[in-house]
């Protein structure tokens, strides 16, 4: 495949550049598995609807056709599971998560990954990602399979992971 350029100009990157080098929504890598597309998640409900509500242009259009969004500003009424299980931020920068290819934390790498990008964090966000099974054991120990009411907050936060938790 021929890279394809990217040039980002939204709120939290400016002239920011990187090239998509595999296609969409192929060749990851082996230990990465999600179950869910970004599509999917933004079709959900995730993060209060307010990910990417200023980066668009970015991505594909359909992936916003049916997308839960609160633009204003983060809605946990959104969330497929109508509770927030995000924390702000300044709380995950405090922590190191954030590099400054993507600002806006996991969600961001896993769009652009999802479209193609590859980078020197994919072995981090990677593992970060496999490190949210942990909440799935949890799920499935303690919840009636499709039991909307059991643990909703986890569920939710697998969600934002691209772990399908609807009928755990």
């Amino acid at each position: 495949m021929k890279p394809i350029e990217v040039r980002v100009n939204d709120r939290m990157q400016r002239d920011y550049c990187y090239l998509r080098v595999e296609p969409v929504g192929q060749r990851f890598d082996p230990a990465f598995t999600p179950e869910l597309t970004p599509r999917d998640m933004l079709e959900l409900g995730v993060f209060g609807g307010k990910y990417l509500t200023d980066g668009r242009q970015e991505f594909p259009a359909a992936w916003f056709k049916k997308a839960r969004l609160s633009p204003q500003a983060a809605d946990p009424k959104v969330n497929y599971f109508g509770v927030g299980a995000s924390k702000p931020l300044s709380y995950w920068k405090e922590k190191g998560w954030i590099h400054p290819q993507d600002p806006r934390g996991w969600f961001q790498w896993y769009c652009r990954y999802y479209m193609g990008r590859r980078s020197e964090d994919d072995e981090r966000q990677i593992r970060r990602w496999r490190a949210m099974r942990r909440h799935l054991a949890q799920v499935k120990k303690h919840c009636r399979p499709g039991d909307p009411a059991c643990r909703p907050v986890q569920k939710q936060a697998l969600l934002h992971w691209a772990y399908d938790s609807r009928k755990m």
